[in-house]
């Protein structure tokens, strides 16, 4: 388990930063994704790119390799809860999947008053706000404490360099975007993923405190889920055995998701506006490591680096 810091460091200068891959199809490219839409299906490469307040502020060594694998996981492991858009993995970078309609919205749900973000749910009832995304807020309550049920609170899909917005199923099912029907069987589906996500990361010694998702529909209609599914991307997740240690002392539970990175940008009066600081390699490297442990955390493996370089392996392994 884990992985040497001296990789780690000389890794930060072979990350797989952007691609340009010819004979895939149209090329789309998104925050952290490489998309390449040919016909019914979708090749995604997963950067090295990492996003923080809806802006890419730098790469960190093996995170498109973990993502892309712990995403393949979690659409295995919620297979018979939810139809997915896997079909293939043909490299540690890569997924090749069916394409389908992607609803504008993405199904955050949260089971936790945290975040740091302007917009995060700890933020605005830091600022007094007791309604958020639809939902009423109780008095009393202290940042990091269980909300008092999960709570779906949706954004909307921005365009790549933009900020999503904030919004609630009575704006979206007025603004008609979607239909109430297709809204209400997307939110209960991802309520039960989400379900699933707490039950299985609880047994793995972690709590899936928060998370997105994104949700299409195939060619006949049905809803598949897509992108990603508990990934340290998508996931806030926390250590079970330390966070009530954690909240005696008023303290932020240990986290193993990229919100060490985002808290960092924070501390350095970063939240998505103005010039961004560029990441350090300890950050670099210290994020890496949180990411390959969250792998191992959530899956039970252990993390199994693919050394070639990206830019050659990549389109090898497409037959490229």
């Amino acid at each position: 388990m884990g992985i040497d810091v001296k990789l780690l460091e000389e890794q930060c200068s072979r990350t797989l930063e952007r691609t340009d891959l010819q004979g895939l199809g149209q090329r789309i490219e998104g925050k952290v994704r490489d998309s390449y839409v040919d016909g019914p299906r979708r090749t995604i490469v997963v950067s090295d790119r990492v996003s923080c307040f809806d802006v890419v502020v730098g790469t960190i060594p093996f995170k498109g390799q973990v993502l892309n694998q712990v995403a393949a996981f979690w659409f295995d492991k919620t297979k018979d809860i939810a139809r997915n858009h896997l079909i293939d993995v043909p490299d540690p970078n890569v997924s090749v999947v069916e394409e389908c309609e992607i609803l504008p919205i993405e199904f955050v749900y949260r089971g936790y008053l945290t975040g740091v973000s302007n917009t995060s749910i700890w933020t605005a009832y830091e600022r007094g706000e007791r309604e958020y995304c639809g939902h009423t807020l109780p008095d009393g309550m202290t940042k990091h404490q269980p909300l008092p049920e999960a709570m779906l609170t949706p954004t909307t899909k921005a365009e790549h360099g933009a900020h999503d917005e904030l919004t609630s199923r009575a704006a979206i099912i007025e603004s008609g975007v979607v239909s109430e029907e297709l809204y209400d069987r997307a939110a209960a589906l991802t309520g039960k993923m989400f379900a699933e996500g707490q039950r299985f990361a609880a047994t793995r010694g972690l709590i899936l405190v928060d998370t997105k998702y994104e949700i299409g529909l195939d060619a006949d209609g049905e809803l598949v889920v897509a992108d990603e599914i508990h990934t340290p991307d998508s996931s806030r997740y926390w250590y079970r055995d330390v966070y009530e240690q954690a909240m005696s002392k008023a303290q932020d539970p240990p986290a193993l998701d990229k919100e060490y990175v985002r808290s960092w940008l924070a501390d350095q009066g970063y939240r998505g506006d103005g010039e961004q600081p560029e990441l350090t390699l300890a950050v670099r490297c210290e994020a890496a490591r949180r990411y390959i442990e969250a792998y191992e955390r959530v899956t039970g493996l252990s993390f199994e680096p693919d050394l070639d370089p990206p830019a050659e392996r990549v389109p090898r392994n497409l037959g490229l």
